[in-house]
């Protein structure tokens, strides 16, 4: 077989093997069992084998396709970007500090099972300046990977004049 200049030859290794009935030697094939490979020249000495094997019944033909497992995947859902759910959170937990329904973050933190940094992190989204938040909550549900994340408003939120925020996030979004 003729391969093109800079090609690896390639060697397909192929065993039938079947598996007699115990104590009948001479009685019909229980089962066979095929390995299918497909390798550089070389690759199967020493019974260096990553082969495909498949156990079948021996009336069966034996196919070296898988078969399919379950449905194919289903097409993704459109969900509500992280970034929504966890700035609503922020204004709940701001509410529930405001009404004295608990006493602090840590409180918040014991409640949902997260650490303190984290409720931090989550009520810093706060400190965003108010269009940037409305610019937020109104995100559309989609199945893609959303372009804001809490990550990348972390430092936004820093800012001190909202102005500066604003031009930031704007600058992120271009």
């Amino acid at each position: 077989m003729r391969t093109r200049p800079g090609w690896v030859d390639t060697e397909v290794y192929f065993r039938i093997v079947h598996l007699a009935q115990a104590g009948t030697p001479l009685a019909p094939y229980l089962e066979q069992m095929v390995e299918i490979a497909l390798g550089l020249k070389g690759a199967f000495e020493n019974g260096n084998i990553g082969a495909l094997r498949r156990r079948m019944l021996s009336d069966k033909v034996v196919s070296a396709v898988l078969p399919s497992r379950g449905d194919p995947k289903p097409t993704k859902v459109a969900r509500t970007p992280r970034v929504v759910e966890l700035l609503r959170k922020a204004n709940e937990w701001k509410a529930l500090l405001e009404s004295g329904e608990v006493a602090s973050q840590a409180e918040i933190a014991l409640r949902e099972g997260i650490t303190r940094a984290r409720v931090t992190q989550i009520m810093g989204m706060l400190r965003l300046a108010p269009e940037i938040r409305e610019q937020i909550l109104a995100m559309h549900d989609s199945s893609r990977r959303p372009q804001i994340t809490e990550r990348v408003l972390r430092p936004i939120g820093v800012i001190t004049p909202y102005r500066d925020q604003l031009r930031e996030f704007h600058k992120f979004l271009i």
